[in-house]
């Protein structure tokens, strides 16, 4: 992801709900966890994003593709 996507990313998020709504981290990936019906597990990326990777994620069972998760960890890292 570019820097200047980003910079206009969060002016954006800045001008339209205000100051208090801009991440800390803004991060772009191929795909998020979903399960077999096509919603996305929050549960799984609030633990990600907590960036513990010895952090018990639940029940993955329901995941489309478990691989997801790897790469988000990956990601993450860097």
């Amino acid at each position: 992801m570019t820097s200047t996507l980003i910079n206009e990313l969060t002016s954006s998020i800045r001008s339209l709900i205000g100051a208090v709504a801009v991440p800390n981290v803004i991060l772009a990936v191929a795909e998020l966890p979903k399960t077999r019906s096509g919603k996305v597990t929050r549960r799984v990326l609030r633990k990600i994003a907590e960036g513990d990777e010895k952090a018990d994620l639940g029940d993955l069972s329901t995941l489309l593709d478990e691989s997801v998760i790897a790469q988000l960890w990956k990601e993450i890292s860097q």
